[in-house]
């Protein structure tokens, strides 16, 4: 098989080779995690899976309507789970309110002398103390809106990489590209027609 070769057929089999390597990133993730949560293996592991979560969370997006809607699912939620997990202590909260106090503190420099409607002065909030306030009040509200978000998708996060949930999700993934490989579509049209009897 050459380059081309090789490329056309994980493009005829994108949905299915994405769950295959997904689903095999998250059981080596859970594996170096269960056998030392300090090693660089795992670290390595988490990086990978970082990068090749971006990867899937894009490909459903940009296939979204054209994949079958399970698959769709499962390549979403395996890309979330890979892509948070470095993530899930991390304050994103604060970093965005910070910067955007400066962004706003450099800002309002620029107001020295500036006309609202022609009829009311901005310069105050050019200088001193209602600059600082001004700029910490709109960070104030950027972290309650951030921290709000960052609180749900650390939630789902945590839940999704719990270790024994992440290994079913890899294995439910890896399943779910056997299936699509010999034909069967997806575990849930499996699971359809079993329960019809079909």
């Amino acid at each position: 098989m050459d380059t081309t070769e090789i490329t056309s057929w994980i493009d005829a089999n994108l949905p299915e080779t994405m769950l295959f390597i997904g689903g095999l990133l998250a059981l080596l993730i859970v594996i170096s995690y269960v056998k030392n949560d300090e090693s660089w293996t795992y670290r390595f592991m988490m990086f990978l899976g970082v990068i090749f979560g971006v990867i899937m969370l894009y490909e459903a997006v940009t296939m979204y309507g054209t994949w079958r809607m399970a698959t769709s699912l499962f390549v979403t939620i395996a890309g979330f789970a890979l892509v948070i997990r470095p993530f899930r202590e991390v304050h994103f909260a604060v970093i965005f309110a910070l910067m955007v106090m400066v962004l706003v503190y450099i800002g309002l420099g620029g107001l020295n002398g500036y006309m609202l409607f022609d009829s009311f002065d901005l310069t105050f909030l050019s200088e001193g103390w209602p600059r600082i306030i001004a700029a910490f009040l709109c960070g104030a509200v950027v972290y309650m809106i951030f921290n709000f978000a960052e609180a749900i998708v650390k939630l789902f996060g945590k839940v999704l990489n719990w270790w024994p949930l992440l290994m079913v999700l890899g294995i439910v993934c890896i399943v779910e590209s056997a299936f699509m490989f010999l034909g069967y579509g997806s575990i849930l049209d499996y699971i359809d027609s079993s329960s019809l009897g079909v």
